[in-house]
């Protein structure tokens, strides 16, 4: 009678060795991200915090380059959390891959000046896909705090992140959304938008740092 297959200890140990490794680069590139996209807002000549983020991306701003690059830093981050989670994570492994590209596409596409959306605002092809795939990342990664707090196989520390998360999150979330149609570009919007993206920001930080475990 056949012997059952067992799987090779030295491959499951490369693999979680090459996770690891992962979550490490994955929390480097967060990190200069963030770094990068808060000098170009703060110190970038654009509305400050009545404004979009992505205003410090313009092509006519001085600190557009470092906020593109810090755009692309953060893409590059999602999608090495992708890599970091575990077999048994696979749809938040899935909506992060889908974010990283949204987040890629983000910062690559320059929008125009004031970054202008509907409905209030006449927008051109470039905004809109600046602005949808801006959207659908934080969209993405939100899904993937959940698809992470529904997985009953998933260790307790990752599912307690993204509960924790999520309870800040979905709000903030919900809120942007109604403001996005209703108020438009100003301070609230701008406020809920900051919000949201640091709690994104948050998680994927303490994520990662619970996977270099």
């Amino acid at each position: 009678m056949p012997e059952p297959h067992r799987p090779d200890p030295g491959s499951a140990g490369r693999a979680a060795a090459a996770r690891r490794a992962a979550a490490w680069a994955c929390l480097a590139c967060l990190v200069a991200g963030a770094v990068a996209v808060t000098v170009a807002v703060v110190a970038g000549p654009g509305p400050g915090p009545t404004g979009y983020v992505s205003e410090a991306g313009v092509t006519d701003s001085p600190y557009a380059p470092a906020y593109r690059g810090g755009v692309l830093a953060l893409a590059a981050g999602v999608l090495l959390l992708a890599g970091a989670l575990p077999p048994a994570l696979r749809a938040a492994t899935a909506l992060l891959a889908a974010g990283s590209v949204f987040a890629l596409v983000s910062g690559v596409v320059t929008c125009s000046a004031g970054c202008p959306l509907p409905p209030f605002e006449r927008a051109t092809t470039a905004d809109l896909v600046h602005g949808g795939a801006s959207i659908l990342a934080v969209a993405a990664v939100v899904f993937a705090m959940l698809a992470t707090a529904l997985a009953r196989a998933a260790r307790p520390a990752l599912r307690r992140l993204a509960w924790v998360a999520l309870a800040v999150a979905l709000p903030l979330a919900g809120a942007t959304a109604v403001a996005l149609v209703t108020v438009g570009r100003g301070s609230l919007l701008a406020v809920l938008e900051r919000l949201l993206l640091l709690v994104a920001l948050l998680w994927g930080a303490a994520t990662a740092t619970a996977l270099r475990r």
